[in-house]
């Protein structure tokens, strides 16, 4: 199994183990970026999604604690992160789906074979 398909399912697995904050350095520091503050409560401007990425704050926002451990939740917001230049955003939702949905994969390789 390639070192990127077990760096993904670790990433994962440090969300599902409550250790989200843990989980975003170490993606910081796989993709050379700041890592982002993560915050429960979300901007009103945002209303009621479940979370957001506020570039002017590098802050991921989650509507509720629970959605702490949620890896898509997580990993798509981070994509916003990684993907913002300048205050701009250059990706899309479809590209952050994709992008958490390649963590989740990999996880799910890596345990079904265990």
């Amino acid at each position: 199994m390639s070192e990127e398909i077990i760096f993904k399912a670790k990433i994962v697995y440090l969300i599902l183990s409550k250790e989200s904050e843990q989980a975003l350095e170490s993606l910081g520091e796989y993709y050379h970026v700041e890592t982002p503050k993560l915050r429960v409560g979300m901007p009103k401007a945002h209303g009621k999604a479940a979370g957001c990425y506020v570039s002017s704050r590098q802050t991921i926002f989650l509507s509720n604690r629970d959605n702490l451990y949620n890896p898509h939740l997580i990993l798509h917001e981070f994509y916003h992160h990684l993907r913002t230049d300048n205050g701009k955003h250059r990706g899309t939702e479809k590209l952050a789906n994709k992008f958490a949905e390649d963590f989740i994969q990999a996880y799910k390789a890596v345990t079904s074979s265990a």
